[in-house]
């Protein structure tokens, strides 16, 4: 009897003890995961770095271009950066990001483009928030919807310099909407928004080698073949008015590049210190690079020389800035600067292509060198920081899904320039000024107005 209740009175007891791990079992299906926060410090970042990229476009990139023309087309080039920056700004909020980031996550068009159910920015909110990198935080919309925004206004104006000096500013602007629409949009979709076709086969794009830099540098280059050249060319020199514009705009190209990088990790954290300083080194080698490429081949090293490669070598660290250890952009940079210093001096002559201001030999080139490169300087046993397992990363199959996103990228842009470029032709009647206007200048053929007196 004794020994029952003994038994008993431990059964019980065990029960007693059992019932906190029933309750908690119980309880789990009901816990829910705590709300995702939006980090006050990653804020004040992405605004800062949507700024500086303004800076990077106005006046960084209107200075470079402008002290690279004749002087009698300075103005013209300052505006259609301007005024094309102004147009992109207002057909992105309009349904740019509509088209690039919103709509259905499968079936139909979504591995190709969005839809137009954010037309005019319709459901972006003071609430509405937009996924970092990082779970658990996430971005006011509106902040990620002005950060895109910048993106896509240097990648539409970064196509002035490929036909600079010639071009009708009407049917500028009208190519630029084009394109836009149709290249920059898609383009955009397919490697950053969750369904697009890129995303999904794992392309590595970190702030835009396919995107910016082989898009805006494969439409430049068509569209400067179809506009023919500039006269004069190859005839006579036609030479920069005023390097030291040049170089003012490449150091505030250098300054926004930090933006638009290490804004692109859209957070405060290590890995956006890793863009950031990827992105001085990678120009500093290719800037080397060219220097050192010009004294041996040309018996001097210029200025245009040094603030091109760096342009170059920015290009080219774009998308491997968050994948690259320092060794890896270093040398990615320096590759970048030979290539281009070749496609720039020796391919540009050989296909007699007038391409003005080299965006198809620096941006377009130098963005094929750093998607490709992408695949090998993200190497874990290369000091890189690839996406998921590290151990399971492979330069090869990395290397072909990179080499992919680049086809894609060229035929892409490329149809849809030629395409657009028969389009302005036929409504401007002709997309090139006047050969008396080209002669005169287009600062005074086009706009009235002269820089200089």
């Amino acid at each position: 009897m004794k020994t029952s209740k003994i038994l008993g009175s431990a059964a019980l007891a065990s029960l007693l003890l059992a019932l906190p791990a029933f309750a908690q079992d119980a309880a789990a299906p009901v816990v829910e995961e705590a709300a995702a926060v939006v980090d006050k410090g990653d804020v004040a970042w992405m605004l800062v770095s949507t700024m500086v990229v303004i800076v990077m476009t106005i006046p960084g990139l209107a200075l470079f271009y402008g002290g690279l023309v004749r002087a009698k087309n300075i103005l013209s080039t300052l505006t259609q950066v301007f005024l094309g920056f102004a147009m992109i700004s207002i057909l992105w909020v309009a349904y740019g990001y509509s088209l690039a980031f919103a709509g259905p996550t499968e079936g139909g068009l979504s591995a190709f483009v969005g839809d137009f159910s954010k037309f005019f920015l319709a459901g972006v909110t003071l609430e509405s928030t937009a996924a970092t990198f990082s779970a658990g935080f996430e971005l006011p919309e509106m902040v990620f919807v002005a950060f895109q925004m910048t993106f896509a206004c240097i990648t539409s104006t970064l196509i002035v310099g490929g036909i600079a000096e010639r071009m009708k500013f009407g049917a500028l602007m009208a190519f630029l909407a084009i394109w836009f629409t149709f290249s920059y949009i898609p383009m955009a979709h397919m490697v950053w928004s969750g369904p697009g076709l890129l995303f999904g086969l794992g392309a590595y794009d970190f702030a835009g080698g396919t995107v910016v830099h082989i898009n805006s540098g494969v439409a430049a280059l068509v569209a400067a073949i179809v506009l023919g050249p500039r006269l004069g060319y190859m005839k006579e020199p036609i030479a920069p008015h005023n390097l030291v514009w040049t170089y003012v705009g490449a150091g505030l190209l250098w300054f926004g590049w930090f933006g638009f990088n290490a804004g692109s990790n859209l957070e405060a954290n290590a890995l956006t210190a890793v863009a950031l300083i990827n992105t001085v080194l990678a120009p500093a080698a290719a800037a080397l690079a060219w220097a050192i490429g010009e004294k041996v081949t040309r018996g001097h090293s210029s200025t245009l020389g040094a603030v091109s490669g760096a342009v170059a070598g920015l290009v080219a660290i774009t998308p491997a800035a968050g994948f690259a250890g320092v060794g890896g952009a270093i040398v990615l940079g320096a590759v970048a600067g030979i290539v281009c210093l070749w496609a720039v001096v020796n391919l540009k002559p050989m296909l007699k292509y007038d391409d003005s201001l080299d965006v198809f030999g620096i941006h377009g080139v130098g963005g094929i060198v750093g998607a490709l490169g992408t695949a090998i300087v993200a190497a874990p046993g290369l000091g890189g920081y690839p996406l998921g397992d590290a151990a399971a990363y492979s330069i090869g199959g990395q290397f072909m899904i990179q080499l992919t996103g680049v086809a894609i990228a060229i035929v892409w842009s490329g149809v849809v320039a030629l395409v657009a470029m028969f389009i302005v032709k036929a409504i401007f009647g002709g997309a090139r000024v006047p050969e008396s206007a080209e002669s005169d200048g287009l600062d005074l053929s086009s706009h009235g107005e002269r820089a200089y007196n």
